[in-house]
């Protein structure tokens, strides 16, 4: 009996150290109870020193944790079990978690700096009026090329993929919604079809392009593009900036029979436990200086026109990455398709890559 109090008692005592220990190093961080703001962002979609300041400015500490699609963010939200106070997802996922309750109303009167935003980027179909999410960066979807192998004549539409002079040299990014689309947008078709005879026309016009594909990738597609190991792919327009920074040759071109407009927007999980610290991030953001720095270091298109107003007019006023109203007229935006045919595109997706094979 004698050796199970001193067991117990010794069991006490170790839990009673650790926890001591806990919120010693707590202390020591700074990261104690509501002072983590807690984010959970794509890979590489914001300027590391703005988190320090961030930090510095507010007196919070930054959890930051990454996603690499709006799928895998959107299943770990809704299996819970995470306190993210801060999500970016893009706009058809906005809409599917604000239809399932994953999402928090925001207080616009906590909110400052919504009027640097540009009126184009508000009040859109997946969230009027703003009541659930701020917008944070938008962008396009296109092709770039390498202009030593390839001049501006010759890669300028989708139809272009299929080239016989383009075997074993194209880049794809790895998303259902993004090859499918430009399959569709090839035909004349919309990027959010719900026709099962134009899915299948599209997929069968997939399998036509296997010979071209080097690799269907993520993130890795800026490498093999800045190192020349691939010619033409078929990416997004703040990868092609990154890779146009580092390899002159490269090109981002927007197929003028259609693509994708996309906007990513913060959004606050039902799970947020610091509200406050949300708030205070989404402001932080707002202020022009942070967003044209964010932008700027990025390379993706901000939404806020008081900080494009302080970029450099090389940026700002070209037009690959700030496209005009004509280009855009011709863009579409993902629609939430419903379970039903997400499912339909990501199987087609996924018989075009084993065909491949």
């Amino acid at each position: 009996m004698k050796k199970l109090q001193s067991l117990l008692i010794g069991i006490i005592l170790i839990i009673g150290v650790l926890l001591v220990s806990v919120r010693q190093l707590e202390r020591a961080s700074g990261m104690s109870g509501a002072k983590i703001v807690t984010i959970y962002n794509w890979g590489d979609y914001i300027d590391p020193s703005l988190i320090t300041k961030f930090e510095q400015e507010s007196g919070y500490k930054v959890n930051y944790e990454t996603f690499d699609s709006n799928e895998a963010m959107f299943t770990k939200i809704q299996q819970g079990g995470t306190n993210y106070d801060i999500a970016i997802p893009s706009e058809y996922m906005i809409q599917k978690m604000i239809e399932e309750k994953l999402v928090m109303p925001l207080d616009h009167s906590k909110i400052k700096g919504l009027e640097n935003i540009d009126d184009r980027f508000l009040d859109l179909d997946f969230d009027p009026d703003n009541k659930y999410s701020i917008p944070y960066f938008w962008g396009t979807l296109g092709i770039v090329y390498n202009d030593k192998v390839f001049n501006e004549e010759e890669i300028k539409h989708w139809d272009d993929l299929w080239k016989p002079e383009l075997k074993d040299s194209l880049m794809l990014i790895d998303g259902a919604r993004e090859v499918m689309g430009l399959s569709l947008n090839s035909l004349g078709y919309s990027l959010n079809s719900k026709n099962m005879t134009e899915l299948n026309e599209a997929a069968q016009k997939l399998n036509k392009m296997t010979p071209n594909v080097k690799a269907i990738v993520a993130d890795e597609i800026k490498m093999y593009m800045i190192n020349e190991e691939a010619s033409v792919a078929v990416t997004f327009s703040g990868e092609a900036a990154d890779m146009m920074y580092e390899n002159e040759h490269l090109h981002y071109v927007i197929p003028t029979e259609g693509s994708n407009l996309w906007f990513d927007n913060i959004v606050m999980p039902k799970t947020a436990k610091n509200q406050e610290g949300a708030y205070d991030f989404i402001n932080f953001m707002l202020d022009p200086e942070n967003a044209a720095q964010n932008a700027e270091y990025i390379g993706y298109s901000t939404p806020n026109k008081a900080a494009k107003a302080l970029l450099p007019k090389e940026i700002s006023e070209d037009e690959q990455f700030y496209p005009s109203d004509e280009t855009i007229s011709h863009l579409e935006v993902y629609e939430n398709l419903g379970s039903e045919y997400l499912g339909i595109y990501n199987d087609l997706f996924l018989e075009f890559k084993m065909y491949r094979k």
